[in-house]
Parts: C-alpha cells; structure tokens; sequence
C-alpha cells in the first residue's frame, strides 16, 4: 500500500516527498466528512452510513501513510516504524466518533498521524487490515482514474447518474473478485464502463 501511494502521489507531483504538504490538515478533515456519514446530529433524524463512513476510513489512510513518509526512508523502513507502534500500543477506543475525534485531535495536535489511532478507527467502523486492503486498491484505483479524466485540471465528473463516484466504487468493489490477480484492472475497467462518455473514449 505504501508502494501504491507513493505512485500516486508522484502523479500529483513527481518531487511530492520533498514538498511538505500537510497531509495531516487532510486527515483532519476527512475524519469530519466521516462524521456526517456516521450521524453525530441528535436534533435531526438521521442514518449512519457504514459503507461511506468505511469509504472515509480508506480515504483517511491514503492521507495518513503520506504523512509518514520521511526523505531517506525506504517502504520498508515505514512499515517497520508502523508495525511497531502498532505494537507498542494496545486497542483502544471503539466508539466511530470517539475514535474518529480521538484521530483528528492528534492530528491537529501534531501535525502527523498516528497509526494506533487509526487501527482503533479502522476496527470501531467495522474493518480490518484485510478488509482496508481491498478497499484501498479500489479507492487507488479510483483515484488514479481521477487523474486519468482530468481531476487536476477541474473537467472530471464527479457525479454519474446522480451518484457520486463513490457511490459507484462500492456498487463495483461488491461485485468483484478482490482475490483475482487482475482485480486491480478490473476494478478500472469498471468505472470506466460507467463513466459518462466513456464510450466516446
């Protein structure tokens, strides 16, 4: 996963390492994104919605393995620091928004992020490693598609048929193999089949 995320920050920006982008602000206000879709207004009605709430926690992730990525450090040397806070540190709370605001707050505190945390808001929505695996390669994926129909120059369409690309994500990664050695290209392929005017491509 750091492999795929440095990949696609060097789409963004080829030198995005030595830039000094405050990953952690995006971390932040992702975790408040997450809140709306879990419900937190008690003078409303309202539903959580656990598969857009998940689909934060991956986006949250993309975030946070940015933000640890330091000059001179290898993949490797990451997911050895990561491993071992992990297991320095037992699991802790899991409420979604407790864990959610528990995240934001070390984020806004420091300016970084914290892999614990994020394990205790990974389990309290409902994930696992294995699980935040195969969403994170569907929402690269994505992301990548992003780029390819011109999100950075502002003409991507976000919304399909009156859903938002994240909407169609979910309907996809639910009708895929995440075992197939090609998920990845189908996962792609898929969107692109459902993208507005992608038979004109």
């Amino acid at each position: 996963m750091l492999g795929m995320q440095d990949r696609m920050n060097q789409r963004v920006h080829p030198q995005w390492t030595e830039l000094g982008y405050e990953w952690y602000r995006a971390v932040w206000i992702e975790c408040g994104e997450l809140m709306d879709h879990q419900g937190y207004k008690w003078w409303k009605k309202q539903h959580s919605d656990t598969e857009q709430v998940q689909l934060e926690v991956v986006d949250i992730w993309h975030f946070g393995m940015s933000a640890l990525f330091v000059r001179g450090l290898s993949h490797e040397d990451i997911a050895t620091n990561m491993l071992a806070e992990l297991e320095a540190s037992a699991t802790g709370e899991t409420d979604v928004l407790l864990a959610t605001e528990a995240l934001a707050a070390h984020s806004l505190q420091t300016r970084s992020f914290s892999v614990s945390l994020f394990r205790d808001l990974l389990h309290a929505s409902g994930l696992d490693f294995d699980s935040l695996y195969r969403q994170y390669v569907g929402k690269n994926v994505l992301n990548f598609f992003r780029q390819d129909h011109g999100y950075k120059d502002g003409s991507y369409i976000k919304v399909w048929d009156g859903r938002e690309d994240n909407v169609h994500l979910v309907e996809i990664l639910a009708e895929l193999d995440s075992q197939a050695n090609d998920y990845a290209d189908l996962v792609y392929v898929s969107l692109k089949t459902r993208y507005p005017g992608a038979t004109a491509e």
